[in-house]
C-alpha cells in the first residue's frame, strides 16, 4: 500500500527566518493514488501580524484567526496524521522550512523532515518534465485541464486538492481523484460483457432462417422413426 499526503501551508510572510509563522495547512490523503476524503484541515493562531503581501494572496486576516489553536496544539495531530506518509509537495523546499520551524518552536527535536519522510517536490519534478515552461500551480492547472476556476485566493486545502489532481496527471496520466474501484470497474466491465453477448444472441435469433422439411423428407423422418422404435424396446 502507497499512502501519499499532498500538503500545503499558507503563512504570515515569506521566510520562517524572519519570524513569520504558519496560519493554515490543507492535507489531502491519497492511498495507491486514489483520494481517501481522510483530509486534515487546520487554521493556526500565528500571534503575530500578517504581511499585507500575504493577505493579499490567501485573504486570511488575523482577526479570523484570533479564536484558532497555536501550532502546538494541533502539532501532535498533524505528525499522527502524516506518520507513514510519503509527502507531496509544490516548492516544498518553502512549505518544509517552515514546517520545521514550527516543530522547532513547539519543541519538537525536528532536525529535518527529510530524515522522517520522503519528500516529492512537485516544481522540481514539473521542471524537469516541462524544461522552460512556467510551472506555478496555476499554470500545470492549465496544462493539465484541472478545473481551478474556484481559485479566487490562495487557500492551504483547495491548492491541496489542486495538486493532488495535477500529480495525478503528471505521474501517470490521471487526470482525476473520482475513480472507480477495481471491484466497481471489473463489474462494469462484466455488465458490459454480457450486454454484449445478449445483442449478439438476440441479432443472431432474429436473423435464424427456419426451413421446412417437404412432404417427402417428413414421410421419410417417419418411416425411419417407426425403425427406431422396435430397436429401442430390445435394449
Amino acid at each position: 500500500m502507497q499512502r501519499q499526503i499532498v500538503l500545503d501551508t499558507e503563512t504570515t510572510g515569506l521566510s520562517p527566518s524572519d519570524g513569520h509563522r504558519i496560519i493554515e495547512i490543507g492535507c489531502i490523503e491519497l492511498i495507491n493514488r486514489q483520494r481517501t476524503q481522510q483530509d486534515f484541515h487546520v487554521y493556526i493562531n500565528p500571534k503575530r501580524e500578517i504581511d499585507a503581501g500575504a493577505l493579499a494572496v490567501h485573504g486570511i486576516t488575523a482577526e479570523f484567526l484570533s479564536d484558532k489553536p497555536a501550532f502546538p496544539e494541533i502539532m501532535q495531530k498533524l505528525l499522527d496524521y502524516l506518520h507513514g506518509a510519503e509527502l507531496v509537495i509544490h516548492n516544498a523546499a518553502f512549505d518544509v522550512g517552515f514546517l520545521e520551524y514550527e516543530l522547532q518552536l513547539a519543541g519538537c527535536k525536528f532536525k529535518s523532515l527529510a530524515d522522517y519522510y520522503t519528500v516529492v517536490d512537485t516544481l522540481a519534478y514539473a521542471r524537469k518534465k516541462h524544461a522552460g515552461q512556467r510551472n506555478s500551480l496555476d499554470a500545470l492547472c492549465k496544462r493539465y485541464s484541472v478545473d481551478n476556476t474556484n481559485r479566487k485566493l490562495h487557500g492551504a486545502l483547495l491548492d491541496a486538492e489542486l495538486l493532488a489532481e495535477v500529480y495525478l496527471a503528471m505521474t501517470g496520466g490521471q487526470t482525476s481523484l473520482l475513480i472507480e474501484t477495481d471491484l466497481d470497474q471489473a463489474n462494469t466491465e462484466i455488465q458490459q460483457e454480457l450486454y454484449t453477448v445478449a445483442q449478439i444472441e438476440e441479432s443472431a435469433l432474429s436473423e435464424l432462417i427456419v426451413i421446412q422439411p417437404s412432404a417427402e423428407e417428413y414421410a421419410a423422418h417417419q418411416d425411419f422413426l417407426k425403425i427406431l422404435k422396435p430397436i429401442a424396446l430390445i435394449t
